[in-house]
């Protein structure tokens, strides 16, 4: 397979939502996330995309073949698409992931997605204003964190770029910063949980040296 094969296929003018994360393991959530972005930011593909490992952990995820594997298996949308582009890319934060990705996809137009407890600590991500300030971005509601969210220090000080849940679906079109943040049921399950009840395998290997490294999802 060449390198150029691992980056999944996008054409200008398409809307595409990225979303992030460990996948450590995959669950009904990041379904009911992915499915809520399609259709309320009206997006034509959602990218999951598997990273590496978390910055923000000291230990590293289970390997990355099975979280695919058990990606590909969960997703049961075409427009949901398992990638991890961050391991060819080479890249661990997020904003080195977009200054690598976006110059190879010219007239694409992403948007970040999020849940609402990243929101929260967004703050704490490493060249997270710029990441504001690139992308547009898409927050999906989280069980109890939607008052932190809104009272996050990146919503105060974007607080004037925000756009209006009725309005969602013009994200994709709209010049950063802009970020909208949107509310309705939920799916109360996480890979915390997961992992705690013993259903999927411990994580198995350091991330770092220290793993004292600056938190980012």
């Amino acid at each position: 397979m060449t390198k150029q094969a691992h980056f999944p296929l996008a054409t200008q003018g398409q809307r595409i939502g990225l979303l992030g994360g460990s996948f450590d393991p995959p669950h009904q959530g990041h379904l009911h996330i992915s499915r809520w972005a399609l259709k309320s930011f009206g997006l034509d593909r959602v990218w999951w995309m598997v990273s590496p490992g978390n910055p923000l952990k000291a230990r590293g995820p289970a390997p990355m073949e099975r979280r695919l594997a058990a990606c590909r298996a969960l997703a049961d949308d075409p427009r949901m698409i398992v990638t991890d582009i961050e391991t060819h890319l080479g890249t661990r934060y997020t904003a080195a992931t977009l200054q690598a990705l976006l110059p190879r996809y010219r007239g694409v137009r992403f948007v970040w997605l999020m849940g609402a407890d990243n929101l929260a600590e967004f703050h704490r991500w490493k060249d997270w204003d710029w990441i504001m300030e690139t992308l547009p971005i898409g927050v999906l509601g989280r069980p109890g964190e939607q008052l932190a969210a809104g009272c996050s220090p990146a919503a105060r000080r974007y607080r004037n770029y925000r756009l209006q849940a009725q309005r969602a679906e013009a994200l994709p079109f709209r010049e950063a910063p802009c970020w909208s943040l949107l509310t309705g049921p939920m799916v109360r399950q996480s890979s915390t949980q997961i992992r705690a009840r013993g259903d999927w395998p411990a994580s198995v290997a350091p991330v770092g040296d220290s793993g004292k490294t600056p938190p980012e999802s």
